[in-house]
């Protein structure tokens, strides 16, 4: 078997070649044999029977209509094992991209081009801490661990490349014949756990912002521009469960003008943040999600429905992949009977419901992240003080082995806060190469500040203190009650989430989980002096004062990234949370439910598209005097708008647009480019302020000396600029303008592959452009990025969506964006597509007799 695909990488090496250079002849191989013949090569077996050895007993794999694996076994090291061995069938690819992100490996993959992401990625270390934490594991997690880790291995051992994945064929084939896959390890798996902290964990991004804004702005201005919280918008615990005494600890929260003397010049650091979010996805208080509870008081069952939808970087194959695990029978020595969203490469569901309970997630969005800026000795640059003292920096010395080239030796600081990132944040250096890079500038010569002679900037970051969160989503999968589900969550260290609950016996909860520092000083907005003790760490809030509620007599429990937090809450979570249109909206839609609520209405409010800033600035732009052409626009699409940002609304499409040049128009004469709008929750609450001040220096253009614009001068100007714009673009014809989907599609690139910018090879694993509803910051939350050169693109999305009904968990409904496989050209690769992107569900089967009756294989596993 090896042999043979060893001939076929060979043959097809030429045969891809030809493809790229032959035109019509290539494109044959391209568009027939390639998708018809050689994909094929990797698909999974998924009807018969398998013996492999490493299992206790035989296991049963039925496959469902939409490929999702419902495994039964009889141990608990079989059905792990089985979990990893479906995994690998399906994803392998997937799974071997990610742990090369997570040890920071990947130009061993693709050669030199991320020679500057594996330095970032080994800078902060996660390899090394992932290790640590499968030495912490208890026995019976590093069990199952093992038993998942064997499953992989079993099914990759006997394959050659182009039989686990066709991407392979481009891999080994072209880019980097010498590439050998390696087996699994547990701490693969772990290192998981690191990349989504990384997307959920922290908000370094807005530190950054902040203290490059403090070079031109007062502090004043730039609290304008980080607005507080809305008054009027929800928290999720008004009230702390019983109203417990807490002490604040000493911790004192600063504002921006007691931090203002630290004007740090950070804007290279937006260099590396962005090469990041081409490997992670973005970040951001946006990139959250949706979850909410009703209690059986408001449904039409009388037991709870939970909704989950989490939102993540737009991305082919879909970041989740559905499965369920049953212990035949459950017993205490087999205690897993789950079902739900699982991450290829971690063992387990993630999200989801077992026989008693069901859970669902949204991003806590805690300040987890801080930059200190640590004096170095002049005299020995591995050394940095600490209250006067000279101290030694822990070193690390690590090896980058670059595919197609030499390796390369990379030594990592480490001071007392956390690694020193300034090492290998590009611009960042002091020591440049001006023959490689002649425009590059030392920092410290262009930061425009006062700096120590000699210093760097440290990450402190609760995910480089060994914590793995799996730990406590399998006490989730197997948890029972409340209780149970409240102690697994303590093990949930980074990255808090806010966890919802609900259970067969009609109790909803909420749950705040995670390591929150409490700070000596400051207000983790901005980098602060590393060489005294001020800002340093005291501690995390404890578990038992972190918000949670348990049946509140609302009768519902709402999430989407809002406070979390009682608005007198004593400890600080953080300064950055989503500014709370979604949540507003979600409950506006339970408190005036037209009755009893049932699935069909959370569906609706899975799509609902309603957008509250163009409810805020509407009436605004109704009323500003527009020339009779550009008005006669206005009155016929706008006047009646609903608001909601459905795909066949041309509205939303003329709202955007204007949106768009709203901002721009209004802030980039006032800001760095780096610091250019967005768009998105906190712009939403910027612009909703600003519209109450018509006369606010924010509104005049600098760019015209001869006039003080005024609000509705800027109405009037974006307004016509965005007709103009659409006229130039589609025609003077109003009606033939694109509808919301049209101009707002989502298109699934591979992760990989499908960034390449070869068209061919991007043909073979990319799918879309789909047409697409929502928008930023509204419930269905299909985001996109003002100023982007992707127009209105989708960028990041709900990654699934999931209702779970508590009175018959068989009637429950789930869907991801893409599909099951991750195999390109498999039934599985995008059927859930176009349904995702109508807002549409498949049958989450729970009874066995449900899951055979819509199977479309039975795969047994023998020893």
């Amino acid at each position: 078997m090896k042999k043979a695909g060893k001939i076929l990488g060979r043959v097809l090496i030429g045969i891809v070649i030809l493809a790229l250079v032959a035109g019509a002849g290539g494109a044959f191989y391209l568009k027939s044999y390639i998708p018809n013949t050689v994909a094929k090569e990797s698909f999974p077996q998924i009807d018969g029977e398998i013996k492999v050895d490493g299992l206790n007993g035989p296991v049963d794999i039925y496959r469902d209509k939409m490929g999702i694996p419902h495994i039964y076994a009889s141990t608990t090291h079989d059905l792990f094992f089985a979990q990893g061995y479906v995994h690998a069938q399906d994803r392998f690819w997937q799974m071997d991209f990610w742990r090369h992100i997570g040890s920071g490996r990947l130009s061993e993959m693709f050669g030199e081009g991320q020679v500057n992401t594996d330095s970032f990625l080994r800078t902060l270390g996660w390899k090394q801490v992932a290790e640590q934490e499968y030495e912490m594991l208890n026995p019976e997690s590093k069990a199952l661990l093992d038993s998942y880790t064997e499953g992989v291995n079993a099914y990759i051992q006997e394959r050659g490349p182009i039989q686990l994945s066709l991407e392979y064929l481009i891999l080994t084939g072209v880019l980097n014949p010498s590439y050998k896959i390696e087996p699994w390890t547990p701490v693969n798996s772990l290192t998981w756990g690191k990349a989504m902290a990384w997307d959920l964990g922290g908000n370094m991004d807005d530190e950054i912002e902040r203290a490059i804004l403090l070079k031109t702005l007062t502090p004043e201005q730039l609290s304008e521009l980080y607005p507080a919280y809305p008054a009027d918008y929800p928290v999720i615990v008004p009230t702390i469960e019983e109203n417990i005494i807490m002490d604040a600890g000493g911790q004192k929260q600063n504002t921006l003008a007691d931090l203002g003397s630290l004007k740090l010049n950070l804007q290279s650091v937006t260099d590396k943040l962005a090469l990041m979010e081409k490997t992670l996805g973005p970040t951001g208080p946006d990139i959250g999600s949706n979850s909410w509870v009703v209690s059986g008081a408001l449904t039409t069952t009388g037991k709870p429905l939970l909704a989950n939808d989490m939102h993540l970087g737009i991305q082919m194959p879909s970041i989740w992949y559905q499965n369920a695990l049953h212990c035949q029978p459950k017993s205490e020595g087999c205690p897993f009977e789950v079902t739900g969203f699982s991450f290829a490469g971690v063992p387990g569901v993630i999200a989801g419901h077992n026989d008693r309970l069901a859970w669902a997630y949204t991003n806590l969005g805690p300040d987890v992240q801080d930059l200190f800026i640590e004096k170095v000795n002049p005299e020995n640059s591995n050394q940095y003080e600490v209250d006067g003292q000279w101290v030694d920096f822990e070193i690390r010395k690590e090896t980058i082995n670059v595919g197609g080239g030499d390796p390369l030796e990379l030594t990592v600081r480490i001071s007392r806060h956390g690694p020193v990132i300034s090492d290998t944040y590009g611009s960042l250096k002091d020591q440049v190469d001006a023959e490689k890079n002649p425009e590059a500038t030392p920092f410290k010569d262009k930061s425009g500040v006062e700096l120590p002679e000699n210093y760097v900037i440290a990450l402190a970051w609760t995910a480089l203190t060994p914590s793995s969160p799996f730990e406590a989503i399998w006490g989730f999968d197997k948890a029972t009650n409340w209780d149970e589900f409240r102690a697994a969550a303590r093990n949930f260290h980074v990255p808090a989430q806010n966890l919802l609950y609900a259970d067969v016996d009609g109790n909803i909860g909420y749950q705040t989980p995670g390591d929150i520092p409490i700070r000596k000083q400051g207000d983790g907005t901005l980098p602060v002096p590393g060489w005294a003790s001020e800002y340093e760490w005291s501690g995390y809030i404890p578990f038992e004062e972190l918000p949670f509620v348990f049946n509140p007599k609302s009768g519902f429990i709402a999430t989407a990234n809002n406070q979390a937090n009682p608005r007198d809450y004593p400890y600080l979570i953080t300064m950055d949370w989503d500014y709370g249109q979604r949540a507003a909206r979600i409950v506006d839609m339970i408190q005036n439910a037209p009755g009893k609520i049932d699935i069909a209405y959370i569906q609706n409010m899975h799509g609902d598209s309603k957008n509250l800033n163009a409810e805020t600035l509407m009436p605004l732009l109704l009323s500003v005097k527009l020339d009779p052409e550009f008005a006669s626009v206005r009155e016929q699409y706008l006047s009646s708008w609903d608001y909601q940002e459905t795909i066949d609304s041309q509205a939303a499409s003329i709202f955007e647009w204007f949106w768009w040049n709203l901002l721009s128009d209004t802030f980039k004469d006032d800001l760095p480019q780096e610091a250019w709008p967005t768009g998105g929750s906190r712009w939403y609450v910027i612009m909703d302020n600003l519209a109450q001040q018509p006369d606010s220096p924010w509104w005049d253009d600098k760019n015209t000396a001869d006039k003080v614009e005024t609000r509705d001068d800027m109405f009037v100007r974006a307004f016509e600029e965005t007709i103009s714009q659409m006229q130039d673009e589609y025609g003077r014809d109003a009606a033939l303008w694109p509808k919301w989907g049209y101009l707002h599609n989502s298109t699934f690139r591979n992760a990989t592959l499908g960034k390449s910018g070869i068209g061919p090879i991007e043909s073979l694993f990319n799918r879309g452009p789909y047409d697409t509803g929502g928008g930023k910051s509204v419930v269905n939350a299909t985001g996109w990025t003002v100023g982007s050169s992707n127009g209105f693109d989708v960028d990041w999305l709900p990654s699934e969506r999931e209702i779970v009904d508590l009175s018959n968990l068989d009637n429950s409904l789930a869907g991801h964006t893409t599909g099951q496989s991750g195999h390109a050209f498999n039934v599985h690769y995008d059927d859930m597509a176009q349904m995702w992107a109508d807002v549409g569900y498949a049958p989450m089967w729970w009874e066995q007799e449900s899951v055979i009756k819509d199977s479309e294989g039975h795969l047994k596993l023998v020893p």
